[in-house]
């Protein structure tokens, strides 16, 4: 066996003898609580039926983009699109990544400089992590959702400064205090950058996300909305001013140099954007009320959150695994989430929890947990 393979085989190992290999499969059990489809749009009908009406009006549409869109990607239903999520969104301007990782990565690689400053919440996601890391700037922590040590890590901030946090983080189902980290960034001259792939569709009016909920959209530098979650599709956009989307179609290797989405990828954002209007918001708040009740109720060792992503707490990947497949046995599509994706000893099941599931669903869900909790 060569060196590089007794590498891959080692590091293998280690992961199999501390319960935290990762497998793809295929066998996904009956009841969903483990998706990011929070309204059902990705196995929706209607939006089916919607972007079929709307490739009838496009008949010359391609199968594939054919290049980047500064070649031969770009049409002017993409940036049609854009202008329309942005409108929606109540921001000047948008720009299409062809997925959540791409636009983080291709936001936090060029925007700060050398000599600037970005700090983030320390369970930020790992692909602002990985933007963070392809930029030449300082980069701090804070400690989450930790004001208090936010304004210690601003104290030392040079340059650009960039606070990036998410709205609802994607672990833990919590939320950012934004409009207090809003009013620091404001004191201390800083640019607020807010991940919202969580709260898109599920906080605001019409579900235009938490900044939109607290009316902080004049006072966010830029924002991630990502489509593969509520949206039901594929890709995300980030949201902010012309020259902010002018400097990124310049500047941003992710986008650069990707051949672009396919024209009925774009179709099927456009039209679950239009669904959007006519959802009915409440209905996700009464499940995920429903659902913290019950666990409360059984003293279930819970996270708390008011979002779509409930966590149930254990002490160590082997319980959490075990967990897990009991659910999964019983039909109930549970995942694990171990150690070193959260911290040890924080290891959990994370539930999330969605229009689509019944009433009845959560009750056994629950009562499940409670044998085994």
């Amino acid at each position: 066996m060569s060196n590089i393979e007794q590498f891959l085989q080692g590091k293998l190992q280690q992961r199999k003898d501390n319960l935290s290999i990762r497998n793809l499969s295929t066998n996904i059990p009956p009841v969903d609580f483990c998706s990011n489809d929070y309204l059902g749009f990705a196995r929706s009908q209607e939006l089916k039926d919607r972007i079929n009406e709307i490739i009838d009006h496009l008949p010359d549409y391609k199968n594939g983009s054919g290049g980047s869109r500064l070649l031969s990607g770009n049409t002017l239903y993409t940036e049609q699109t854009e202008q329309f999520i942005a409108n929606f969104h109540r921001a000047e301007s948008g720009l299409i990544f062809n997925s959540g990782y791409d636009a983080n990565v291709g936001l936090l690689s060029s925007l700060p400089q050398r000599g600037d400053t970005i700090i983030t919440d320390e369970l930020i996601h790992a692909s602002i992590i990985d933007g963070c890391r392809l930029s030449y700037a300082t980069r701090y922590k804070f400690s989450h959702n930790d004001i208090n040590d936010l304004e210690d890590k601003l104290k030392l901030a040079k340059g650009n400064i960039f606070v990036v946090v998410e709205s609802v983080y994607s672990m833990d189902g919590d939320t950012a205090p934004l409009t207090a980290i809003s009013n620091l960034c404001d004191r201390y001259g800083a640019n607020l950058i807010v991940d919202e792939a969580h709260a898109t569709g599920v906080f605001g009016q019409k579900g235009q996300g938490l900044v939109d909920q607290f009316n902080l959209n004049e006072k966010v530098f830029a924002r991630i909305v990502t489509f593969g979650k509520a949206i039901g599709a594929h890709g995300a956009i980030v949201l902010g001013s012309n020259n902010l989307r002018h400097y990124l179609i310049n500047f941003a290797r992710a986008f650069i140099y990707t051949t672009a989405a396919p024209i009925h990828n774009i179709i099927a954002v456009n039209a679950a954007y239009q669904l959007l209007n006519g959802i009915n918001h409440g209905l996700i708040h009464k499940k995920i009320a429903l659902f913290r009740k019950l666990v409360k109720e059984k003293n279930i060792s819970a996270l708390d959150t008011e979002s779509t992503i409930q966590g149930i707490l254990f002490s160590s990947n082997e319980a959490t695994k075990l967990a897990a497949a009991t659910l999964q046995h019983k039909g109930y599509d549970v995942r694990a989430i171990l150690s070193p994706t959260v911290a040890v000893g924080k290891e959990r099941l994370r539930i999330c929890l969605h229009t689509f599931n019944t009433d009845d669903e959560i009750i056994a869900l629950v009562n499940h947990l409670n044998t085994i909790n």
